[in-house]
This record gives C-alpha cells, structure tokens and sequence, in this order.
C-alpha cells in the first residue's frame, strides 16, 4: 500500500472523529497513461480541503470545486469518468488521451476507516469491500497477491503491507536503508544476534530480531514479494542468510561489497550445495552505480536496485556496479594506452 494513501485513510479518519463530512476517491480504471495507479486514493473534507492524489492535479481541482460548490450531498457511492474525450483529456491533464474511472465514496463512521487504519497500522492485510448500492463496508483478511476490483457492484480495495523486507545487520547503513524501506511500504524486519549493533535500534516502523540469520530466513517463510539485503560484511552472519534466502521465491536477494568479496561469497556459498541457477539470483555487489560514497547515497543506490526488480525491470549491464566499474577501468586503461 502506497504511504500517501495511508495517509488518506488516516486524515479520512481523523476529519470525521472531529465531525467533519468527508468524500473517498479512489480510482477503479485506467484506459492509456494515468498518473496514479489503479487502487490510488484522495479525500476531500466538506470544506474543500484535500490530501492524497487520483491526477496530476486538474481532476483534484474539479472534485475540490465540486464539493465547495455543492457540499457533500450523495449518500451513496457513485462511479464516475474523466478524460473520456479529448477535450476533456486535455482539461484534465491526463497525457495521451488517458481516461480515468473513479468512485466517489461519501464517508461515514459506519464506513470502517478508523478499524481499517488500526488494522494497517497493525501491519495486517486488509480487504475491503465497498457496495455501491447501499454503501455498507465489509473488512476481512486479504492475500498479497489480491489487486483492485471493480464491477459496477462492488469495489474491493486491498490496504496494507504488499512487500516484505529482510536486512541482515544493524550497522549506520541498515539505518539509512530502513527509513528510506518504509517509506517506500516496505514491512522491515532487522535481523543482527549482535547486542552490540542492537541495544541502540530505534528505527519507527522496523521490526528487530536477535535470532541468527538462516533462522530468520526459515521463520519468515519469504514469498515472491519479499526482498533480502545483506549488509553485515561478516560472512558468518551473511553467508547464513543468503544460502536460505537464495532457496526462497524472493524477488531480490542482494549482498553489500566489492566485487572481489562478492566473487569469494560466490565460490563459499557453492559449498552449502547451492547451483548455478540460484547463484545467479545474487545480486552483488549491490545496488546501481550511482557514484554513491556515504551510507544515505549507498542506501539509495541499493533501494533503487531493490525497486527496479520489484517492478519487473531489468537493469542493464553498466547502470550495475559491477559492471559500471569495470567499463570505467576499461576506458582508463585505454587511455592510459593512448596516451603512451
């Protein structure tokens, strides 16, 4: 779940606790580009004020003016279009023709965003289920894999934790690389049995274990949305962590060093009968060459690897470290021949 739209259902909660009227959009549809993904939400207080995002800013517009104009007057949940023509694609800044489906949802106390917040915030998995007839709300358990649903009957929206992140260490970099996970959605477990590193751990929205590594990896039995990072440079507790995680449907598995480390852990971890195929998925050394030097840019360059595979894109060869740095000492020995 996208942190901007927690943020909806947290204000949505918090406007009718103080007795304000509120109105819940979500988009249902895209046809051609769309700035905001299907499930992407915006409130807006009977007052006019706003928070979240369904455009780029000119559908926000209309619906902020609709309701200073009109109030909140439906009682019901209607579904509504915009950019259908090209003139209204243009008004709406929606690019390339784009069209857009929304339902308008008018909030209530009954309408469970208060429990809904708890249950997020309680790193549940929540869906909910809208009728548009009547507007009544149904809360029950979701799968990570559950998407958007809309039929003109009901809208059902999925709201909580969609990925899980696994960091192996507790050092200043797993700091910077946490903060930086959980605004990006991630549910952050820390791994580090080092009271050392741990007794001082108080990064908001991250979980810590002591246990060992390969351990954790069992216990979290990790899916195919779940990311590793390991960042300890011990390979006693990295190694651990890896030779499990590397068995695992995890869509990244990555290891923080240099390529000469990185070549080594390789050759190690081919001792705990692990094959060509897994070895492959190692990522390492880890993140994009980005010319990164102090922990926050090293946590940047790792983070944007770790999102670059979650959404399915391949990187190629000379935005990765390893390849980066060795195009770079090709190029200065050639001239350094040239120059001869």
């Amino acid at each position: 779940m996208d942190s901007v739209d927690l943020e909806v259902l947290k204000s949505s909660a918090r406007w009718l606790a103080e007795g304000h009227r509120a109105l819940l959009v979500t988009v249902v549809k895209t046809w051609g580009s769309s700035p905001r993904p299907e499930g992407a939400m915006l409130a807006v207080r009977d007052d006019g004020l706003v928070v979240g995002s369904v455009s780029g800013g000119c559908i926000e517009d209309d619906l902020i003016d609709r309701v200073r104009q009109k109030g909140i007057e439906q009682t019901r949940p209607e579904a509504v279009k915009y950019g259908i023509t090209a003139e209204e694609a243009h008004r709406f800044g929606l690019p390339c023709g784009g069209t857009i489906q929304l339902v308008l949802e008018p909030l209530a106390p009954q309408s469970g965003i208060a429990e809904l917040c708890d249950a997020v915030e309680d790193g549940r998995l929540v869906a909910r289920e809208l009728d548009m007839a009547s507007g009544a709300v149904q809360l029950g358990t979701a799968q990570a894999t559950d998407g958007v649903l809309f039929d003109g009957e009901r809208l059902l929206t999925i709201h909580g934790p969609r990925y899980r992140m696994l960091v192996i260490g507790a050092g200043q970099l797993s700091r910077y690389l946490c903060q930086i996970a959980v605004g990006l959605d991630y549910q952050v477990t820390v791994c580090d049995p080092r009271e050392e590193y741990t007794e001082e751990w108080d990064i908001p929205g991250t979980k810590i274990v002591r246990t060992m590594p390969d351990d954790t990896v069992t216990d979290m039995k990790l899916d195919e949305r779940c990311a590793v990072i390991a960042l300890t440079h011990d390979p006693k507790l990295d190694d651990l962590a890896l030779m499990e995680a590397l068995k695992t449907p995890a869509f990244y598995v990555g290891a923080l060093g240099s390529r000469r480390n990185n070549q080594a852990r390789r050759e190690r971890l081919k001792e705990f009968d692990l094959n060509d195929t897994e070895l492959a998925r190692l990522h390492g050394p880890v993140g994009i060459y980005i010319g990164s030097r102090t922990p926050p840019e090293i946590a940047v360059s790792i983070l944007a690897e770790v999102t670059a595979a979650k959404n399915g894109v391949s990187l190629p060869t000379l935005l990765k470290v390893e390849g980066a740095k060795a195009a770079r000492e090709i190029a200065a020995s050639g001239d350094a021949t040239c120059s001869v």
